[in-house]
């Protein structure tokens, strides 16, 4: 990074523009910033500073005043820095948050902080960013260094070099974790801490979770012995208490607590579970077998009961089933001639059918012939015949009867198509006539127009004057206001003066009077005899007489204070009054120097002639708007005119081709209406005339259809009625039944006929099964509750083995669970030990001996590097006296250890504190250590380059010879391109380094900046 210029703007001790050209000292690569004391050299360095991140060294922490103290309200304040990084160019420019007078109602505003970041882009500035944080975060990452790291690298700022090699191991820490962002190590020390954490969370876990399950199988182990009262081995209770005391590991035995013993008891438990299990498994199968055998001697009894039951059930079923016979007969009957009625329904009905057509057929026939014999038809004429005629003249007739139809419709086209050709004339007559008219009316409009623009083109110029005159209208009357308080305040100003003064004189006067006082009061304190307190005499033969007023202490502290009260309120009110003059110069300056009437009546002139100006453009806007319609209507006229021209065309065209259409379909109608009153008429009549003979011809062929399908069926019917057991129709009739009681009847007969089968073999296969004698009631019930009581015992058995298994299933579940908890147990235990050993040595416990955490230990290995870069420039400085060693002692009282920094002195050969080196001494180490601090610090950023450097005091501590060694260090830096500016006092300085910027105050307060440069070699 190398720095190109710096302007700075009522900045600091700088009111006016200062500008610093950086690049005017690169041939000399060192030169000297010096000035008087509090003159503003380090302001130039703040204002690199501020420039790039906003903030100012020297003020980190407390109040910060840059804007400087000389500027007036209304000056601005502003940095503008311009500098390289690798190969572009870049241009920052900051201001700081200050109060401005307001640019309305007077009073002040608060300018707010801005800033600009531009690039150099072929010649031209490009604006990147511009608002200040977006442009400290773009500064950000070019730079790769923070604003602490920027002021330890490049701004090496006074009272700041010793603070890094003096810093406490704790304080140093905390700047190299700033400068090197160490934090991520701290972070991982604090996650392997709380992985250590959960690790003996996770252990204590599953050793409580392995004793939990422990204690829950023994307590399951007792409640067995509890409930059976007696071991597995069928010794006593008092037994198999012991047994289980041992099982449950004895909380007063030797081997309380031991996990392995009572684990070893737990297996012996489930031993004895599964034993219980086989005897429960013994008891079970005798129960089973005896509640089989009663079971299938119950099963017998039931079975020999229950057919003697059915055997009478069926006797009597069968009664009933033969008292029946004579009904399911009369069924029969019934059924079969409803089944021969059914197969001779489908000829009766045609019968029925055809006859009924008949009927109808004979009826419409004798209707057709008095229709058509009414309309003055003849019986005996070929009906066929007249209808093929009237067919053919019906079909010539409907063309000119849809001419007819349509004749009306193209006689009104006709019509209308020669009142629209009259209507178009009329219309363009008119048109043409309006459009005559609008010359005249452009040419009126048009002179109007240039009148208005010549009124409305001073518009703007008297606006501009208006708005000037009012504020100054405003300034002249706040002047006039703050003219009568400037008035007072000069006059507060010397009535305080007065006063002030005449406090002065009066302790003045109480001083003298006092001093002449003092011998009166100590001739007061003398006694004869005793030795005076001036003279040490014993003897007084002329005192001095008291005044007759005498100045006591209270008096003088009293006038005093008077004094101060008094000069204090003066140089208020000198403040107020300056401050009030300061306004009504600014007022009256707004004011152009005019009163307030003068303005206002110059105002008020300009105020009419814009007044006028206004209702010109008003005007002029009216006829611009009324012009613009003008050609809007001629435009629109003569659209409108051409198409009427191209429409008239058309409806002529359209109205000669209408004509001629209606004078043919004139001829064709007449030609086809003959006779009658229209061709619609004839039509009508010949359509209905051609209807009456299709009506009696179709009525004729119908009856003989009709007749030939009636004697068909009569003959068939015939047929098959003497082919049946039924004499006639009305036989068929009567014996015809409905399908669903031809259904029912069927199925009943069948169901009685099966039933009756079916009840007469069950009841030989039950005679024939029959043995023995009935069973008794009695018998039964004896049965019944022996079986039940088998079925009790083995109910029992099997619960007694089912809870015998899920005992035994349940120690076996948890034993299985024991071994898998210490299981988990003894890897947790590993896993923790491991985490436990590795967070404990990344924090610096023990086994750490150095009691170095793991941010510690990496801030070490780069402070080494930084005191080995050090050493380079701080052994040439020191003659190869001096040279830095890194330290990674233990320090005391909990301090960070590993980060320590010793001297080694070759003349004693021995390590001794930095804060032993005297002051001299004391810079030239900071000096080394800070630029090599700088140097590891540039490498870690990504390898920046730096080109410029700043060294703020220190020089005046060392004597010559070691001045010229620090001298030729600095010159060393400038190898390769590099520049160094030197702050110092130093004469010998001044001397070695011809190119210098000069800090001067000026006689009015403000300091200016002047730049000599060098044409020459600094001597070395």
């Amino acid at each position: 990074m190398r720095l190109h210029a710096l302007e700075l703007t009522g900045f600091g001790p700088f009111r006016e523009t200062q500008r610093v050209d950086f690049d005017a000292f690169g041939d000399d690569g060192v030169f000297l910033i010096s000035g008087r004391t509090g003159a503003g050299k380090s302001s130039i360095l703040d204002g690199v500073s501020f420039a790039l991140y906003g903030s100012v060294p020297r003020y980190d922490g407390g109040e910060k005043r840059l804007r400087s103290d000389h500027s007036a309200l209304p000056d601005p304040t502003e940095v503008r820095l311009e500098f390289t990084i690798g190969d572009a160019r870049w241009r920052v420019t900051r201001a700081p948050e200050y109060d401005r007078p307001a640019k309305r109602g007077g009073g002040l505003t608060t300018e707010p902080a801005r800033a600009v970041l531009e690039e150099r882009v072929d010649g031209v500035w490009v604006g990147r960013a511009a608002k200040p944080r977006d442009v400290g975060v773009a500064l950000g990452e070019m730079l790769g260094l923070g604003a602490q790291q920027f002021q330890q690298v490049i701004l090496l700022a006074q009272n700041k070099f010793s603070r890094f090699l003096l810093a406490p191991g704790d304080e140093r820490q905390a700047l190299l974790r700033t400068l090197f962002g160490t934090r991520r190590f701290e972070q991982y020390r604090d996650d392997l801490e709380q992985r250590r954490r959960d690790a003996q969370k996770m252990l204590d876990g599953a050793a409580a979770q392995a004793r939990t399950l422990l204690e829950l199988a023994e307590r399951m182990v007792a409640e067995q012995r509890d409930e059976s009262g007696l071991d597995p081995d069928g010794e006593g209770a008092g037994a198999g208490a012991g047994a289980g005391a041992d099982a449950a590991g004895g909380a007063t035995g030797a081997a309380a607590g031991d996990l392995a013993a009572r684990r070893e008891a737990l297996l012996v438990a489930v031993d004895r579970a599964d034993y219980r299990i086989e005897q429960a498994a013994a008891e079970l199968a005798r129960a089973d077998a005896a509640h089989r055998a009663a079971a299938d001697a119950h099963a017998a009894l039931v079975e020999r009961d229950k057919q003697g039951r059915e055997r009478a059930a069926v006797r009597e079923r069968l009664a009933a089933l033969e008292e029946r016979a004579p009904e399911r007969a009369r069924d029969r009957e019934r059924l079969d001639r409803a089944r021969a009625a059914e197969a001779l329904r489908a000829p009766v009905d045609a019968v029925e059918r055809a006859e009924t057509r008949l009927r109808k057929a004979d009826a419409a026939v004798a209707a057709a012939l008095a229709a058509w014999t009414d309309a003055g038809g003849e019986a005996s004429l070929d009906i066929v015949a007249r209808i093929a005629e009237l067919t053919a003249e019906i079909a010539r007739a409907e063309d000119a009867a849809a001419l007819e139809r349509a004749q009306p419709s193209l006689c009104a086209r006709r019509d209308d198509a020669a009142a629209a050709v009259a209507a178009a004339d009329a219309a363009l007559a008119e048109l043409d006539a309006q459009l005559a008219l609008v010359p005249a009316q452009a040419h009126e409009i048009d002179d109007q127009t240039a009148v208005a623009r010549a009124g409305a083109a001073r518009q703007g110029d008297l606006r501009a004057r208006r708005d000037d005159l009012a504020e100054a209208l405003e300034a002249a009357r706040e002047a006039a206001v703050l003219a009568e308080r400037s008035v007072a305040a000069e006059q507060q100003h010397h009535a305080a003066s007065a006063a002030a003064a005449a406090a002065a004189v009066a302790v003045t006067d109480l001083l003298q009077r006092r001093l002449a006082g003092h011998a009166g009061e100590l001739a007061a304190a003398l006694v004869d005899g005793q030795p005076c307190a001036v003279c040490g005499a014993t003897a007084h033969p002329a005192p001095a007489l008291a005044g007759a007023d005498p100045v006591t202490d209270d008096d003088l502290l009293s006038a005093e204070r008077a004094r101060d009260a008094a000069g204090a309120a003066a140089t208020d009110a000198a403040e107020q009054a300056r401050a009030a003059r300061e306004r009504v110069s600014a007022a009256r300056a707004r004011a152009g120097g005019r009163d307030a009437a003068e303005v206002a009546e110059a105002l008020a002139a300009v105020q009419t002639e814009l007044d006028a100006a206004d209702a010109a453009a008003r005007v002029l806007d009216d006829l611009t708007r009324r012009r613009a319609e003008l050609d809007d209507l001629v435009a629109v006229a003569q659209a409108e005119r051409a198409a009427l021209v191209e429409r008239r065309a058309a409806d002529r065209d359209e109205h000669a081709a209408l004509a001629a259409d209606a004078a043919r379909a004139e001829t064709v109608i007449a030609a086809a209406r003959g006779d009658h009153p229209s061709v619609a008429a004839r039509l009508t009549d010949a359509d209905a005339e051609r209807g009456r003979a299709q009506r009696f011809a179709d009525a004729r062929a119908t009856h003989d259809e009709c007749e030939r399908a009636a004697d068909a069926a009569r003959a068939d019917c015939a047929a098959r009625l003497a082919e049946s057991d039924l004499a006639s129709i009305d036989a068929v009739r009567t014996a015809l039944l409905p399908a669903a009681e031809i259904a029912a009847l069927d199925a009943r007969l069948a169901r009685d006929a099966a039933d009756l089968t079916a009840t007469r073999a069950r009841l030989l296969d039950l005679e024939l099964a029959a043995t023995g004698d009935d069973v008794t009631a009695e018998g039964l019930a004896d049965s019944e509750r022996h079986l039940a009581e088998a079925d009790t015992a083995r109910t029992a058995a099997i619960a007694a083995r089912r809870g015998a298994e899920l005992a035994a299933e349940a120690l076996r579940d948890l034993s299985q669970r024991v071994d898998e908890a210490a299981a988990e147990v003894e890897g947790v235990a590993d896993r923790a030990s491991a985490v436990t050993r590795l967070a404990d040595t990344v924090a610096g416990r023990a086994p750490n001996t150095l009691k170095m955490d793991l941010e510690t230990f990496v801030l070490a290995a780069e402070l080494e590097e930084i005191v080995a870069a050090a050493n380079v420039r701080l052994s040439e400085m020191s003659s190869g006296r001096y040279t830095l060693h890194h330290s990674d002692a233990r320090a005391a009282r909990g301090r960070a250890s590993g980060l320590g920094i010793e001297v080694l002195d070759a003349h004693t050969g021995r390590l001794r504190s930095p804060q032993s080196l005297s002051g001299g001494e004391t810079f030239l180490a900071s000096l080394a250590l800070a630029l090599g601090l700088g140097e590891v610090v540039t490498s870690r950023a990504g390898g920046i380059r730096l080109d410029t450097l700043f060294v703020d005091e220190g020089f005046g501590s060392l004597d010559p010879e070691t001045l010229e060694l620090a001298m030729r260090t600095l010159d060393e830096l400038r190898a390769g391109g590099r520049t160094v500016g030197v702050i110092s006092h130093v004469e010998a300085m001044k001397e070695q380094l011809p190119a210098q910027l000069i800090v001067e105050a000026t006689p009015q307060g403000p300091s200016i900046i002047r730049q000599d440069v060098s044409a020459g070699v600094r001597r070395v």
